[in-house]
């Protein structure tokens, strides 16, 4: 990948990289490699190696915990422009738990070595503070997961998932199988199934293979 993209990237999506020197921002350039992950590939699991930071270009990636049972938990989804950092936990020394990351869909990213931005950020400030801004953030959405998980009635829930589906695709229909629905939310697919059929029934949602048309929004604001 040719120097001047990676800059541009990193001029994007880097916050601290205004406040980084040109040599450590030529060093940055020199530890990054571009990679591809097919759909369903396993980009980092419990038993795996610090990899790094990975930067998303684009496809999405899915962060999850898994029980001993094989049950998932989805913690959260990074999109285009988001920072990976519990892919690289040996850098973050507050990360003291295993987590999953699996990709999603084709996804296309920027690995930062994990050694190099370990040494970067002890020796700079704004890219340290980057990192953990980052990590906090993303500790914030594993909250509002588990409070959901803990707190809400399943109804409610789905209505959220399918509410938030909607707010990011701009359309009627969110394209996903009940199974990946369940993995998002952590539930099982065939409580899922049980509590669409019932959206359904009340002429809330339409189903189909091709996804879950909403019928009434309205309704559907009505849960949440």
């Amino acid at each position: 990948m040719e120097e001047a993209v990676l800059r541009q990237l990193f001029e994007r999506h880097f916050p601290a990289w205004a406040h980084m020197s040109e040599d450590d921002r030529a060093a940055l350039i020199r530890n990054t490699a571009p990679v591809s992950y097919k759909k369903g590939v396993c980009v980092h699991g419990a038993e795996s190696e610090c990899i790094g930071i990975l930067l998303i270009r684009k496809g999405m990636l899915r962060t999850y915990l898994l029980s001993e049972e094989g049950r998932e938990v989805t913690l959260f989804r990074l999109r285009e422009g988001d920072l990976c950092i519990l892919s690289a936990s040996c850098v973050m020394e507050a990360i003291t738990f295993d987590v999953h990351v699996d990709a999603e869909e084709d996804t296309d990213a920027l690995l930062i070595n994990a050694s190099f931005f370990s040494q970067l950020t002890e020796r700079n400030i704004y890219v340290e503070c980057s990192a953990y801004k980052t990590t906090v953030e993303r500790f914030s959405d594993v909250m509002w997961a588990m409070q959901q998980i803990l707190f809400m009635s399943m109804d409610k829930r789905l209505a959220v998932f399918l509410w938030d589906e909607l707010s990011k695709t701009q359309g009627n229909t969110v394209r996903l199988t009940h199974e990946q629905i369940a993995r998002y939310i952590g539930s099982a697919r065939e409580v899922v199934s049980r509590m669409l059929k019932y959206f359904a029934s009340e002429g809330i949602v339409e189903l189909s293979r091709g996804g879950i048309r909403i019928l009434d929004k309205g309704k559907l604001r009505g849960f949440i």
